[in-house]
């Protein structure tokens, strides 16, 4: 306790640069500690979703229902690029089921209960209200609704309307205890709470070990003075690591205090695809506890470490003597990593590569860990090679540089570290953005969506198809069906197109020619027998049929997976009567298949028609949501690593500036220029920082490669986003020699070295 004290006192009563350091000390961990709360946070954000999402979830009996018991149909369509749920109960006359959470009873026939963001979106489109048959009766609680964002709806209605559908089942309860559709699946969440650990923890560890260690040089001089004087050893660790508890825990506080700020902030702005409640991203007890407790621990383990030196060859501290080349520690644990690594990206040159499963699901992580953990730890062994090598040239300003380098190594890893990582870590989050485009995204280059024309105006229709994102617009012409004519044969479909628009819908055409009937034949699809048939069409007030006869000569083609031409007759435009539309089937639109280009699409539709039904042929929406929130959650994570790398550079050289001054005074006096000196100090950080980068680049794609090789997609070897990451490698080099250039001031202060 006496050493506790003694810290304190030293910390209070030894000047105005003993208490910025402690300021910085303080603030930094506080950034470093909301960011650790905001990812720790970030599971129970979803777990939170999936939980009332599973609450709400109406448990159904088998079989058809029975008139005495509610029954309920769940509908769940898009709405543009959002799922719009809708779920429609009749009541029954014997049972009534408890209220889903959310709600106070079950609607009575003509009551509707919806979602605040449903009401909101009812006043700008009024004609959603023809999905919701009935009158508004309230508001959707939040215990009912997954995010404040979600278009939910309770419709009451009479039996006779839902026992025609075969959805329709006899209502027991409301809650599964597990969602419909998890907000990101557990194997995804898995793979995201690594990729976050590593793009943010990491650093992060660093950042904190950096503000513990801040002005080293002179603390450990005053250390070692009181190791002279007669303290401990265990006693001079103890006052060194007061500072550094008192400032941790400091900064712990300010961090849960700006959490708190930025989780009300953030959470009532939402973020692209995510929004919730403030009261899920409150801090649960473990969280508070590993930030309260877990940070001063860590920078009192931190404090003794750095302490050990001073406090042991104290005559070595005081006279700065030259200090031991650095170990070779990192080194092993970097080619360790790297070897359970590159042994992963070589089985991709295999015809069997390596599957992420049994061991491989551990090895995998650890490998990528033991090479990010061993790219920090070698970053002083670097710096020192570096710095003996580059010392010897005839250069005077490497040699200044680099024998400064040569003599303190670890301060190298203190300024460039947390860039360093930075890069590393995005290289493999954009793998996991790769391997789950693969996973959610469609394989296809075009992406169709069909809405049916009987749902649609002919002036929709146009406005349709003026949408600036289609390649292509087609019509699929349905004959009315009539059991009494089921034959052996298929009553012929018709595909409206040109041979043009037929080309961006399906891969390959052989044979089209305009203006003729043709027959449509898929080599890899066997031909069913086809029988003419008779379409109905619709021109102003009056109505014809349309004879559909099977062609002879047939046009080739290669269409994809999934898509709507599957039709076995093409049907030029110009051979339908002016002014006329099938009053049965389906318009056709065609577009890329990227999310961004599917979402606004969806969008755009929602706006021209907000009350039809639209079928986006081979997607899923739910799972182009659950990319959406990846990317917000990969993106977020991004922006955590770079404010935590961009703060740890800083703090460290705003320290690094004031640790420095008597060394670049000493050097000014003997007669070394302003200009001189700006160049050694820019040469002491960017060439360290320049070698790291580099091999955060290697390290970084080969690690990426590893995680995709092991993912089972088709993509093995991701360079799409090499020169983002070599230009943002440049980007953090000249940052950093913008950065080193406020070391040397224009006044010299001889003072500075008597004090020394």
């Amino acid at each position: 306790m006496r050493e506790l004290l003694l810290g304190l006192r030293l910390l209070l009563g030894s000047g105005r640069g003993t208490r910025v350091r402690f300021l910085l000390m303080a603030v930094g961990g506080s950034l470093g500690v909301c960011c650790l709360a905001f990812v720790l946070t970030i599971p129970a954000i979803l777990d939170a979703r999936d939980g009332r999402a599973g609450d709400r979830a109406p448990v159904r009996f088998s079989g058809a229902p029975k008139y005495d018991r509610t029954v309920v149909l769940v509908r769940s369509d898009p709405h543009g690029a959002k799922p719009f749920h809708r779920v429609f109960l009749a009541l029954g006359s014997d049972d009534r089921p408890e209220a889903p959470p959310g709600l106070q009873a079950l609607p009575k026939p003509g009551e509707v209960f919806v979602s605040p963001a449903l009401h909101d979106q009812l006043e700008r489109e009024p004609a959603l209200k023809g999905l919701l048959p009935g009158r508004e009766r309230g508001l959707i609680a939040p215990s009912g609704l997954t995010d404040p964002n979600e278009l939910y709806a309770y419709v009451g209605t009479e039996h006779s309307e839902l026992t025609g559908f075969g959805a329709t089942r006899a209502l027991k309860s409301f809650g599964t205890g597990y969602p419909p559709v998890p907000a990101v699946e557990p194997s995804t969440l898995d793979i995201l709470r690594f990729t976050l650990a590593t793009l943010v923890l990491l650093p992060l560890g660093v950042f904190l070990s950096v503000c513990a260690r801040l002005s080293a040089a002179s603390r450990n001089r005053r250390l070692a003075a009181l190791r002279l004087l007669g303290l401990s050893v265990k006693g001079t660790q103890r006052v060194n690591a007061a500072e550094t508890v008192v400032a941790a825990l400091v900064g712990a506080i300010l961090g849960v205090g700006e959490y708190w700020v930025l989780n009300q902030v953030v959470s009532r702005t939402g973020l692209p695809g995510l929004k919730w409640y403030p009261d899920d991203g409150a801090l649960p007890a473990s969280t508070l506890a590993i930030c309260l407790l877990g940070c001063p621990a860590l920078a009192w383990f931190v404090g003794r470490a750095s302490a050990r030196a001073a406090a042991t060859q104290p005559l070595n501290t005081r006279r700065t003597a030259v200090p031991r080349a650095p170990r070779m520690w990192g080194g092993l644990l970097l080619v360790t990593g790297l070897g359970i690594v590159v042994g992963y990206c070589a089985t991709g040159f295999t015809d069997n590569p390596a599957q992420s499963s049994g061991v491989n699901t551990l090895l995998v992580p650890l490998g990528v860990l033991f090479t990010g953990l061993g790219l920090v730890l070698t970053m002083p062994l670097l710096s020192y090679a570096l710095a003996r090598r580059l010392a010897r040239t005839g250069s005077l300003t490497l040699n200044l540089a680099m024998r400064r380098n040569e003599v303190e190594p670890g301060s190298a890893m203190r300024v460039v570290t947390g860039l360093v990582l930075l890069v590393f870590s995005a290289s493999l989050a954009q793998g996991v953005l790769v391997e789950e485009g693969q996973i959610l995204r469609s394989k296809s280059p075009s992406q169709e969506y069909g809405l049916s024309l009987s749902d649609l105006s002919e002036e929709q229709q146009d406005r349709l198809r003026d949408i600036p994102e289609l390649s292509a617009t087609a019509m699929v012409m349905e004959p009315p069906f009539d059991a009494e004519d089921e034959g052996p044969r298929i009553p012929a479909r018709a595909l409206v197109a040109t041979c043009g628009q037929l080309g961006k819908l399906v891969r390959r055409v052989e044979g089209c020619v305009d203006g003729q009937v043709l027959r449509l034949t898929d080599p890899a699809v066997t031909e069913e027998p086809i029988a003419p048939s008779v379409v109905r069409l619709k021109q102003g007030d009056r109505r014809k049929d349309l004879r559909i006869d099977v062609p002879a000569r047939k046009v080739r083609y290669s269409g994809y997976d999934v898509t709507s031409v599957d039709t076995p007759v093409l049907y030029p435009p110009s051979k339908l009567p002016a002014g006329a539309v099938p009053t049965a089937g389906t318009l056709v639109l065609a577009s890329a298949s990227d999310p961004e280009t599917v979402r606004t699409v969806l969008d755009r539709i929602g706006t021209l028609v907000p009350t039809a039904e639209v079928d986006p042929v081979g997607i899923n929406i739910d799972a182009l949501q659950q990319i959406t929130v990846i990317e917000t959650l990969l993106a977020l994570g991004m922006i955590m690593g770079l404010v935590i790398g961009v703060a740890a550079f800083l703090v460290s050289v705003t320290d690094r500036a004031v640790e420095r001054r008597p060394q670049v005074t000493a050097l000014a006096l003997m007669g070394a220029r302003p200009r001189t000196l700006r160049r050694v100090q820019s040469a002491q950080v960017v060439l360290p920082l320049a070698l790291g980068l580099g091999l955060a680049l290697v390290t970084g794609k080969l690690a990426e490669s590893s995680y995709l090789v092991t993912g089972g997609g088709e993509i093995f070897w991701d360079g799409a986003g090499v020169p983002l990451l070599v230009l943002a490698a440049v980007g953090v080099l000249v940052a950093a020699v913008i950065g080193t250039f406020p070391l040397v001031g224009r006044r010299i202060d001889p003072e500075l070295i008597r004090r020394d």
